[in-house]
């Protein structure tokens, strides 16, 4: 297929490195400087042009733009560039198929895919992309073929998701990846803070051991510490040290303690009067 994408930063761009190495032709890309000098790296001869002129080229036009430029995006490409038949798929994990309907009203068919993975460059995202899971969300079994094919075109394993159902989609990647390295922020400065050297190399072979763990075991089950272990003395002492070293890290600590104890008590390790020794702890700790 003939496929244009518009806004090609790190995922765009990896996307079209190996929808290229399927087989299919890129026929141009649309975006910013950045765009510009990404498609001369990595899809040379690719045609950069206005995003107008771009997905007017497309039988597929490809929006990986940021989510919060996918309705003034669909505005503008509805005026003009969008024939009817044409496949319009927007790579956001959160937004429907809704925020695609000025050019659905033109003719042009819905399609939202979003791979489950990590891409902090393009390089790197051409190596994740191989294996990873993609979500796709279409108007009927056709739209979902096509998909599905895009995804496996992409040597990525596709699986279907409700449209009303991708924000609560998207928040469950969230929770899997960008608060995990949120956490781990937080974890590498309180190991600096007590003297712990190369902080992010001592806590690598941890935080390996628990994904390890979570994928054999599942969460209830890998879950280990004084939460679920219901160590009311335990949480005490963590709070005295953080209010004295990183006051702002004790609402966060409470918060993730009580998220642990409901995992505990949900895997039947935890018992309620434990559960309670510690929530007795945490209250006393709350704003």
């Amino acid at each position: 297929m003939k496929i244009a994408v518009v806004g090609s930063g790190r995922v765009g761009t990896a996307v079209a490195v190996l929808l290229a190495r399927a087989g299919h032709r890129i026929v141009a890309v649309a975006g910013g400087p950045a765009t510009a000098d990404r498609a001369r790296t990595w899809l040379p001869g690719v045609p950069f042009l206005p995003a107008v002129e771009a997905a007017a080229e497309g039988e597929v036009v490809l929006l990986a733009v940021p989510d919060d430029a996918l309705g003034p995006v669909t505005a503008e490409l509805a005026a003009a560039a969008v024939g009817p038949g044409t496949w319009v798929v927007h790579l956001s994990g959160a937004a429907g198929l809704d925020v695609l309907d000025p050019l659905a009203r033109g003719g042009a068919r819905r399609l939202a895919i979003h791979p489950l993975q990590t891409f902090p460059e393009v390089a790197a995202a051409i190596r994740a992309l191989p294996g990873c899971r993609i979500a796709v969300t279409a108007d009927d079994e056709e739209g979902y073929v096509v998909g599905e094919g895009l995804a496996r075109d992409l040597s990525a394993v596709p699986f279907r998701v409700p449209d009303d159902r991708r924000p609560l989609y998207h928040a469950a990647a969230v929770f899997a990846s960008n608060y995990l390295v949120a956490t781990s922020g937080v974890a590498e400065r309180l190991f600096a803070a007590a003297g712990v050297p190369e902080p992010l190399d001592a806590m690598r072979p941890l935080q390996e051991a628990t994904l390890a763990n979570v994928a054999t075991l599942g969460p209830g089950a890998a879950l280990t510490g004084p939460a679920v272990r219901g160590d009311a003395t335990t949480i005490e002492r963590n709070l005295v040290a953080l209010a004295a070293d990183a006051p702002d890290a004790v609402p966060v600590y409470v918060a993730m303690c009580r998220v642990a104890l409901d995992l505990g008590v949900r895997s039947g390790r935890l018992e309620a009067s434990a559960r309670g020794a510690v929530e007795a702890v945490l209250g006393r700790w709350e704003d």
